[in-house]
C-alpha cells in the first residue's frame, strides 16, 4: 500500500443538500493543493451535471430500495481501492455510516462532515444532556452554556408530519444519531462560519473535546463572487434538477415591475413541505395579504412521503390528481399580476438576491438559511422537522432577523398565523436593518473566518502527515 500522499476523499450522503456543500468542499481543498476525490452513490447525478467542480468522481452503487446489501457492496468497492491507494484524510458525512469504519481499518483519518449548522448539533447534544423530553405547554427551557434566547420549548417536540417526510432529528431526551457516527474522528467539519454561529461552535469544542472546524457556508462560488446588489443566475452555477413553468427571464422580468423589498417569496424545498390542511391556509393567508409574493410549489405538495416516495391517499380539496397533489388553481384569478406561482424547479439564488425581494417564508432547511442570509434578506420561519426547528431558532432569536410562522402552542398552522407573520417581516425595518448588518459581513465574498478555518485544518493535517512519517 502507498503512503499517504496528498489526496483528500470527500464522501457525501443522499440529497442535494449534502452533495452541493460537498462540492464545494472539494472546490476550496482544492484551491489549498490537494488533491480531492468526492465519493457519491452512482445514481445521485450524472457526473456531467456537476457544474465548476474541481474534484475527481468515485461513484459506488447504492440503491434506495436494497440500503443494506448495496452499502456492502460499495464499502467491499471502497475496500478494493483503498488496498492500492491511500488518502491523506477523509472527509465523511457522518450519515454515511459505512464508510468511517472501512477508512479507520486502513489507518485513514477521518474527519465527520456536517452539511448544516453548528446551532442544530449544539441543541441536539445540549437537549439530550439535559434530558429534556418533559417540557410542558408553554414552558421553556435554557440550555447550560448556550446562548440565553436559544431555548427548548413544548413544540420542539410535536412529531414530524408525513407531508415533511417524516423522520428528522431526535427527540429531545434522546441521542443524536450523529454522536455514534463521530466516534473515531479526528475531529468536525461544519458547514458555517464564525459570523453566524461562534457562540455554538465553541459551545461544541468544548463539550465534545475534539477540533471543530467552521468551513462554510459552503455554497457555490458564483455566490461569493457576485457583487452586492447584483443577481445571480443559478443556471450558470447547477443544472436544474426539474421542469419548471417559468424561465430565468421571465421570473427576472416580472420581479423587476415589482417595487425595491415588497416581495415575498414562499419556498419549502423540495423534499418537505406543510400539511394538505395547512396549503389551503396558506393560499389564503397569500390572497388576503397586499403583498407581492413568488410561491414555489413542488409537484406531490401536501401528500405523505415515506423515505422519498408517497402514500397513496384520497384528493383533498385544491389537489388535482394523486400525482400531483396540491396546487391553488383559483388563486391565480383572485390575486392577479400580484403573484407568481412556479411549479417545479426555480432559481432561488436569482430570486434572493434580488433587490425586490424583501422577505422569505421558508421551511429553514440549512441551504436556504444561508442563501438568504448571505443576501440579507430576512425570513418568515415555517420548520417542520430535524436541523429546521434549531435552525429556525438561531435566525429568530439569536440573529433576530426572522420571526415564526406560527403561536408556540399551534399544532397546525393556520391562516391568522401566516398573514400576521407576514405583516410583521414585511413591515418591521429594524429586522431588516439587522439582516442587512449581517449581509454586510459577507460584502468581500466566502467568510473570512472560514478561510481561516480551512488554512489551520491543512496545518493540522500537515501535522499529523509528519508525525506519522
Amino acid at each position: 500500500m502507498t503512503q499517504p500522499g496528498n489526496e483528500i476523499f470527500v464522501v457525501t450522503s443522499l440529497g442535494s443538500g449534502h452533495l452541493f456543500p460537498c462540492i464545494e468542499l472539494c472546490n476550496l481543498l482544492s484551491s489549498r493543493n490537494y488533491q480531492t476525490t468526492l465519493v457519491l452513490p452512482s445514481n445521485l447525478l450524472p457526473p456531467s451535471s456537476f457544474r465548476h467542480r474541481t474534484a475527481s468522481i468515485a461513484a459506488f452503487d447504492i440503491e434506495p430500495h436494497s440500503p443494506t446489501q448495496a452499502q456492502h457492496q460499495a464499502g467491499l468497492d471502497l475496500l478494493a481501492h483503498l488496498e492500492a491507494h491511500r488518502p491523506l484524510c477523509a472527509v465523511v458525512d457522518f450519515q454515511v455510516g459505512w464508510a468511517k469504519p472501512i477508512f479507520l481499518k486502513f489507518d485513514v483519518p477521518v474527519v465527520s462532515l456536517f452539511t448544516f449548522g453548528a446551532c442544530a448539533a449544539s441543541m441536539e447534544w445540549g437537549a439530550w444532556k439535559a434530558a429534556a423530553g418533559d417540557l410542558n405547554s408553554g414552558e421553556v427551557r435554557p440550555i447550560p452554556g448556550l446562548p440565553e434566547g436559544v431555548c427548548l420549548t413544548h413544540r420542539d417536540l410535536k412529531p414530524p408530519s408525513a407531508a415533511s417526510g417524516g423522520g428528522g432529528g431526535p427527540k429531545p431526551s434522546h441521542r443524536p444519531p450523529w454522536v455514534p457516527a463521530i466516534e473515531g474522528s479526528i475531529g468536525l467539519m461544519f458547514n458555517t462560519c464564525e459570523e453566524l454561529e461562534s457562540p455554538f461552535l465553541e459551545y461544541l469544542c468544548r463539550q465534545i473535546g475534539l477540533p471543530v472546524w467552521a468551513v462554510g457556508p459552503l455554497l457555490p462560488e458564483q455566490y461569493w463572487e457576485s457583487p452586492s446588489g447584483s443577481l445571480i443566475r443559478d443556471g450558470a452555477v447547477r443544472e436544474p434538477k426539474r421542469e419548471s413553468n417559468y424561465t430565468e427571464v421571465e421570473v427576472i422580468q416580472w420581479l423587476d415591475s415589482k417595487p425595491r423589498g415588497s416581495v415575498l417569496y414562499v419556498s419549502f424545498g423540495s423534499e418537505t413541505g406543510p400539511t394538505i390542511e395547512e396549503y389551503p391556509e396558506l393560499a389564503s393567508a397569500l390572497q388576503d395579504s397586499t403583498h407581492p409574493f413568488i410561491w414555489v410549489i413542488q409537484p406531490g405538495s401536501g401528500l405523505p412521503k415515506l423515505f422519498g416516495s408517497r402514500c397513496p391517499r384520497q384528493p383533498s380539496s385544491g389537489m388535482s390528481s394523486l400525482e400531483d397533489g396540491y396546487f391553488p388553481h383559483d388563486l391565480a384569478s383572485k390575486v392577479g399580476d400580484r403573484k407568481l406561482i412556479i411549479r417545479g424547479w426555480a432559481p432561488q439564488l436569482l430570486i434572493l438576491s434580488h433587490p425586490s425581494t424583501g422577505g422569505f417564508l421558508s421551511h429553514c432547511g440549512w441551504n436556504s438559511t444561508v442563501e438568504a442570509i448571505g443576501r440579507g434578506v430576512p425570513i418568515l420561519a415555517w420548520p417542520m422537522r430535524g436541523d429546521q426547528i434549531y435552525n429556525a431558532k438561531l435566525v429568530v432569536n439569536h440573529l433576530k432577523i426572522g420571526y415564526m410562522a406560527f403561536g408556540e402552542d399551534s399544532s397546525d398552522v393556520a391562516k391568522k398565523d401566516i398573514l400576521e407573520g407576514v405583516e410583521r417581516l414585511m413591515s418591521d425595518r429594524e429586522i431588516r436593518k439587522r439582516a442587512e448588518a449581517i449581509r454586510v459581513e459577507f460584502e468581500c465574498g466566502f467568510s473570512a473566518s472560514s478561510r481561516a478555518a480551512l488554512d489551520a485544518f491543512r496545518d493540522f493535517l500537515t501535522k499529523k502527515k509528519l508525525n506519522l512519517e
